[in-house]
């Protein structure tokens, strides 16, 4: 009985790690290991001194993504803007990015599908953890502007080490035109692959450098042969974007330098002043220690630059943050704006936000 007894236990032993690696297997090659969730948020409470406050539940956002092999793998993230969506609310529910990306070579990849556009600093890493201020600031906003995605084929690599460059065709924007109220406005012409109009498409080339501990330099240019796609008869306004960054930092240091500008042909953007429009801004700021930083930044954009009338817009924002973990964040700032001569609303405020991403 003793040995028979024995026999089963071994029996019972073996299919226990039997079992074991069953499931260890089934892990490691399962769909469960190789998929990934992540997300990012923020709430936003904005005091003007020309209009009322505001609290708002400015984004939530959720990240899936999925690794097939070693080189193909896929991305994408979904947003809820301003808490509601729906006739009558007002938020969006977006599909930001949702993109296959494939290493065909050693540092050298291919993107496909819907994906953010190789420009600025924001457009690309925009999580509320990773920069200064309650607000995206304007200049990128307006001008470039972040949040831009498009549907199309991306190229990528390293040429050099720390030298990596962006190479895509995809869909362009189409900004309104009179009588729209949002005539001439780059922001108001993202399509966000929503049944975009395609019947011209956008051409856009980056390079960066990064090779120096602590530098980042950038250059992107884009070229598109109709921003209205056709919205405008007899007219072919080719729009032009060149921007360009600078970014240092070193001992808790971080210095900034950016400008965008837009050259659009036609005569319509040329008698409202729109053929130009234009942005820059300098920001300094000083990590104290790991959890706490200070900032102050200079803006200037001008959505009419090519008019005669003044048109631009000057802000200074400085503030803190405060890292309640290296991904939770703090902020609160104070804003000097200083609209154009004869604009009766001022926009001078502070902000307050809480941020996350994960």
């Amino acid at each position: 009985e003793i040995e028979r007894l024995k026999a089963q236990s071994k029996q019972t032993d073996a299919k226990i790690e039997a079992t074991a690696s069953a499931v260890e297997r089934g892990g490691n090659s399962g769909w469960s290991s190789k998929t990934s969730i992540g997300g990012y948020g923020e709430h936003h409470f904005n005091h003007f001194k020309d209009k009322d406050d505001q609290v708002d539940a400015h984004r939530f956002v959720v990240y899936i993504g999925h690794e097939f092999t070693d080189t193909i793998r896929f991305f994408s993230e979904v947003e809820l803007e301003h808490s509601l969506a729906g006739d009558g609310k007002p938020g969006e529910v977006e599909l930001e990015q949702a993109f296959i990306q494939w290493d065909y070579a050693q540092n050298h990849n291919v993107t496909i599908g819907q994906f953010l556009i190789p420009v600025g600093i924001l457009n690309e890493t925009h999580e509320p953890d990773t920069f200064y201020g309650t607000e995206r600031n304007n200049v990128e906003g307006r001008i470039v502007p972040t949040t831009w995605w498009e549907t199309g084929v991306m190229l990528g690599g390293e040429i050099l080490p720390g030298l990596t460059y962006n190479l895509a065709v995809h869909s362009g924007l189409e900004i309104p035109v009179p009588p729209s109220s949002s005539a001439f406005a780059i922001r108001s012409g993202r399509q966000k692959s929503a049944e975009a109009n395609a019947e011209d498409l956008a051409y856009t080339a980056r390079i960066k450098y990064t090779g120096i501990s602590g530098l980042e330099l950038a250059a992107t240019a884009q070229q598109q042969q109709d921003v209205t796609q056709g919205a405008l008869p007899g007219e072919d306004a080719e729009g032009t974007l060149l921007q360009a960054h600078a970014r240092y930092s070193i001992a808790g240091v971080t210095l900034t330098a950016f400008a965008a500008q837009w050259d659009i042909d036609g005569d319509t953007f040329e008698l409202a002043g729109a053929d130009e429009q234009e942005g820059a801004y300098l920001e300094a700021s000083y990590k104290i220690t790991p959890k706490l930083g200070v900032f102050v930044r200079q803006s200037e954009w001008d959505m009419r630059a090519g008019g005669s009338a003044d048109t631009e817009i000057e802000q200074v924002t400085a503030g803190v943050n405060y890292w309640l973990h290296e991904r939770v964040v703090l902020k609160a700032d104070i804003v000097d704006h200083k609209p154009p001569s004869g604009t009766a609303t001022d926009n001078d405020g502070f902000n307050l936000g809480v941020g996350w991403s994960f």
